[in-house]
C-alpha cells in the first residue's frame, strides 16, 4: 500500500553550463528544477507513493514553472505556497576528466529563506502522513529556515510521524550566515528515525573525528556515536563512493541499525556518468520506498543503491525512473533493449 510522505525544503532552479563547458564559456545555460527534498519527492511519486512538497516559492513565472514541474511528475504542491522574495538558484559547472564539478549557490533573499517559520501549520500539514523528509540544506539557509525545520521534526515526533533526515552538509551555506551547524542539526537529529549520513557528517554534528582504518569502520563507528547521542534514532544509511575520475565511479552502500546489525551491498561500477547531481536523493528515496513497502533492511538498501546508480544515467536533478526500472536493475542487471 502506498505511503504518504511530506518533503520540506526549498525548490531551486539549476543553471548549468552546456556540455562540459565552464560557466559562460558560451552564453547559454541548461535549466533544471531541483532541490534536495524536491528530488526525493519526485522519486517517491515515481515509485507510486503520495508525495507532497511543502515550502515557499516566489509569486512569479519562475516559481510557477518550478511548481508546475513538480506537479508534472506527480508531486502534490498544494502546500507549496508563494511569498515575497526571489527564486533560489544554483549554478553548476560540470566536471570533466580530472576537473571536478563545482556548484555556486545564489539563494540569499529567496522566498523560502525569508519565509516566517510560523506560517507552517505543521499539525495540519502532517495529519495522516507516514514520513516527513528533511535535509541539512534547509537549516543551512538561515535562522528562519532552521527554525521551521526544527519545528517540523519536533511536531512529527509528537504526532508519531517518522522522520528521515539527509545530512547534506553544505559548508558554503552555513558560512554565509555563520550558522551554528552542530547546535541546530542536533535539534533535528533528536527527532530523527532514519538518518542518511556518513562519518564526515557526524564529525560535524558531534565534534568527534572518526579515525578507524577503513571507511566502512568509520561509518560504523559514526553510527554507534549517533545512536548514543540520539536515543530515538533507529538507522543510519549511506553510500560509499570511490572516484576513479569524474566519469568513472564505484558505488556501494551500508546501513547500520541501533541493534548493531549491519547491511552492506556489493559495489557497482558507474561509467560513463551522465549526471551525478541528485544521486544521494535518489538513494534516500529508494531506501524510504523499500522500508515503506515492507522490504527488509538489506533489500531496502539494495533498492536505494540501485536508484542511486540509475540516477547517474539521467541529466538533471530528478530520478525519473520508476520502481519497476530500479527492481529490474537490482535483480537482473540486464542491459538488453526492451521491446
Amino acid at each position: 500500500m502506498p505511503s504518504r510522505f511530506v518533503c520540506f525544503g526549498e525548490v531551486l532552479l539549476r543553471l548549468g553550463a552546456p556540455g562540459r563547458q565552464m560557466l559562460l564559456q558560451s552564453p547559454q545555460f541548461e535549466v533544471f528544477v531541483g532541490g534536495a527534498e524536491a528530488n526525493v519527492a519526485v522519486s517517491l511519486a515515481r515509485f507510486g507513493h503520495a508525495a507532497a512538497q511543502v515550502g515557499v516559492l516566489p509569486d512569479n513565472p519562475l516559481g510557477a514553472a518550478a511548481a508546475g514541474e513538480l506537479r508534472r511528475h506527480g508531486v502534490d504542491t498544494r502546500a507549496l505556497a508563494t511569498g515575497p522574495g526571489r527564486m533560489g538558484l544554483y549554478f553548476l559547472t560540470p566536471g570533466a576528466v580530472h576537473r571536478p564539478s563545482e556548484v555556486f549557490y545564489d539563494r540569499a533573499g529567496s522566498a523560502f529563506a525569508l519565509a516566517d517559520p510560523d506560517r507552517y501549520d505543521w499539525p495540519a500539514l502532517l495529519a495522516g502522513v507516514d514520513w516527513l523528509h528533511l535535509s541539512g540544506v534547509t537549516p543551512a539557509l538561515g535562522e528562519r529556515a532552521a527554525a521551521a525545520a526544527i519545528a517540523a521534526a519536533a511536531t512529527a515526533r509528537r504526532l508519531g510521524v517518522k522522520v528521515s533526515f539527509d545530512g547534506n552538509y553544505r559548508p558554503k551555506l552555513w558560512e554565509a550566515w555563520r550558522g551554528d551547524a552542530p547546535g541546530l542539526l542536533k535539534q533535528i537529529l533528536a527527532n530523527t528515525d532514519l538518518l542518511f549520513a556518513d562519518h564526515r557528517d557526524m564529525a560535524v554534528v558531534l565534534g568527534t573525528e572518526f579515525n578507524e582504518a577503513t571507511t566502512e569502520a568509520r561509518v560504523e563507528a559514526a553510527a554507534r556515536a549517533a545512536f548514543a547521542a540520539f536515543p530515538g534514532l533507529g538507522r543510519l544509511a549511506t553510500t560509499l563512493r570511490t572516484q576513479h575520475s569524474v566519469d568513472h565511479h564505484a558505488l556501494c552502500a551500508r546501513m547500520v541499525s541501533r541493534d548493531g546489525a549491519v547491511c552492506a551491498t556489493g559495489s557497482h561500477e558507474i561509467a560513463p556518468i551522465v549526471d551525478r547531481i541528485g544521486a544521494g536523493d535518489a538513494f534516500a528515496a529508494g531506501v524510504l520506498h523499500g522500508l515503506a513497502s515492507g522490504l527488509d533492511d538489506g533489500a531496502a538498501l539494495n533498492f536505494g543503491l540501485g536508484a542511486a546508480c540509475l540516477k547517474h544515467s539521467l541529466p538533471g536533478d530528478f530520478n525519473l525512473l520508476g520502481a519497476d526500472d530500479v527492481a529490474a536493475f537490482v535483480h537482473q542487471g540486464r542491459f538488453d533493449v526492451r521491446r
